[in-house]
């Protein structure tokens, strides 16, 4: 790989690029760079805060690659942050075929966001923007038609208010992700309706975890703080709520979800690896009032009722078999209640930071999430 070593940013370019054509956008000093891939549904693939040497911050799943089989579920290539179209279960999946059982056997994840190349309508050396036209069935049995846009900017790390300080660089993003009902028919709680899902996909470290603020008060005004059964109980060494956040190990070891509801998401999450001094934050927009979709396996629930953000712990599954290992910071729009030729838009942006040592970003931790401790000690108390 032209002499750079598995892991750097060097590296993933040249294997992305063997195998589907990349997109490099790059900060004005070149050091902060990204691969955006048209190839594979508008991926941000990668990102790295010290050029090309420097090391490649995204998940990509090189054995998903290398297999040579595709999968007819889910082809996980990874991916630092990607678009999906929800709900991904519930009355108004897209993974389902309609009245099937909602079990992994029957979860197809649709070909234009799994496999099909998406066509690139403008690019720079900042920016890029690509569309995909998307027919997808709904388990209502309702034809959904539509035009998916995606956007993806550079944008200065030190737009989220901060003062970079000595011993830190950064990268960061904006992607704008919009949906256009091109059908002949609106998108009603009758027929069901689809989300602008976001997701982003980083390496788990052995003591990286997820800091996710939240807006305190009373569960009978704002609701429980956080869905935390989506794959059962989640142990309580693993996840802890104190203080207005909830901690999430993820690690790769256990495979775990929590979700925010619009009222009760601070609109901001991160994951810290202590080890490499890495912070990843996901900033997203929210509309506290708005109808978010369930995205549960459970046709019982309604699904007018659900989270606006996520995170994921990757871990094995019963049998051993494991996709990643990965995390997951995951964001969502509101409900896409809309007429023909109307849109929906969904806006999230990624910024990486990475400190010389210990305690480099303690000031950021502190600006962006107010916790004061650093250097290693955010863990679960």
């Amino acid at each position: 790989m032209n002499g750079y070593e598995k892991g750097t940013f060097g590296y993933d370019l040249q294997y992305l690029s063997e195998r589907g054509r990349c997109a490099v956008l790059s900060t004005d000093d070149e050091e902060g760079r990204i691969i955006v891939s048209p190839q594979y549904q508008a991926k941000v693939f990668t990102s790295t805060v010290q050029g090309m040497a420097g090391k490649s911050l995204g998940f990509v799943n090189y054995k998903v690659f290398e297999s040579g089989e595709p999968d007819e579920h889910m082809n996980g290539y990874g991916g630092e942050n990607r678009l999906w179209i929800g709900p991904e279960g519930g009355r108004y999946s897209v993974f389902f075929k309609p009245g099937v059982s909602q079990v992994y056997d029957n979860w197809f994840t649709p070909k234009a966001l799994d496999t099909e190349p998406w066509e690139v309508v403008s690019e720079g050396t900042k920016n890029i923007v690509m569309e995909k036209e998307m027919h997808l069935m709904n388990y209502l049995g309702s034809m959904l038609h539509m035009k998916v846009s995606r956007g993806v900017q550079m944008m200065e790390a030190s737009s989220l208010g901060l003062h970079m300080g000595k011993g830190v660089k950064s990268v960061a993003y904006y992607t704008v992700n919009t949906l256009t009902n091109i059908g002949d028919h609106a998108w009603t709680p009758a027929t069901g309706a689809i989300c602008i899902w976001v997701l982003d996909m980083f390496r788990v470290a052995p003591r990286s975890i997820a800091i996710v603020p939240f807006v305190q008060g009373d569960e009978k005004e704002l609701g429980p703080v956080a869905t935390t059964e989506y794959f059962g109980a989640i142990p309580q060494d693993r996840y802890k709520e104190k203080g207005g956040y909830v901690f999430l190990k993820t690690d790769g070891l256990y495979r775990s979800k929590i979700g925010l509801s619009g009222r009760r998401t601070k609109a901001i999450a991160g994951s810290y690896d202590p080890d490499s001094h890495h912070l990843a934050v996901a900033a997203f927009e929210v509309d506290r009032e708005g109808v978010y979709l369930n995205q549960e396996w459970d046709c019982e629930r309604d699904p007018l009722v659900g989270d606006v953000f996520n995170a994921y712990n990757d871990g094995p599954l019963a049998n051993g078999n494991i996709m990643g290992p990965f995390l997951e910071l995951e964001s969502a729009s509101p409900a896409a209640l809309i007429a023909p030729g109307e849109t929906l838009s969904h806006g999230h942006s990624v910024f990486h930071f990475v400190g010389k040592d210990a305690h480099s970003l303690d000031h950021i931790i502190e600006a962006l999430f107010g916790i004061t401790e650093g250097g290693g000690s955010i863990v679960i108390p």
